[in-house]
């Protein structure tokens, strides 16, 4: 029975962050809602192994969550180049041409980079909560954050060369 203690007390706004997180790492839909289902299947399994005194349940939840993910896109096949090209934007209403953009453009970014933007506006985390999930320092969270976002944007102005308004990094949550 849920109690003060359990995890998992509140599940409805630890879900929406964990697919938050989740569609930030593998794309929005489908894929996203099974990750996210087997972070909470997983967690229902392990909640007795939960340690409030090691963080709060959403920062456990994504640390399930990463390694789901990493289980899942090891699995997943790369989708080939050719397909991603064929899609022509301008048959695409423009919410769905930024997301295209903003895909390719993190599809651009190395590992660290991508891990650190989802922790940040997919999962919502603080640069301090970020540090202690991942065991660094605040301010070395907030630089490489700084660098990663300073790497997008650039990676968005190749692919258009027009002046453009700053990309929304939130994915919309509807699991």
């Amino acid at each position: 029975m849920p109690g003060p203690r359990d995890p998992l007390a509140y599940p409805e706004p630890l879900i929406r962050r964990v697919y938050a997180y989740v569609a930030y790492r593998i794309g929005d839909g489908a894929d996203a809602e099974d990750v996210t289902s087997d972070v909470f299947e997983r967690a229902l399994r392990y909640r007795e192994s939960y340690d409030r005194g090691k963080g709060e349940p959403a920062a456990w939840l994504i640390g399930i969550a990463r390694r789901s993910v990493d289980s899942h896109l090891a699995a997943r096949p790369p989708i080939p180049a050719e397909l991603v090209d064929t899609v022509a934007p301008d048959d695409l209403e423009e919410a769905a041409s930024t997301r295209l953009d903003l895909a390719r453009a993190l599809g651009t970014l190395d590992e660290r980079d991508r891990e650190l933007l989802a922790l940040r506006y997919g999962a919502d985390f603080s640069a301090r909560q970020i540090g202690e999930l991942l065991d660094q320092r605040t301010n070395t969270v907030e630089v490489a954050l700084h660098r990663a976002l300073g790497r997008l944007r650039r990676a968005l102005e190749r692919d258009d060369p027009s002046p453009a308004e700053a990309p929304v990094l939130k994915p919309e949550v509807s699991p």
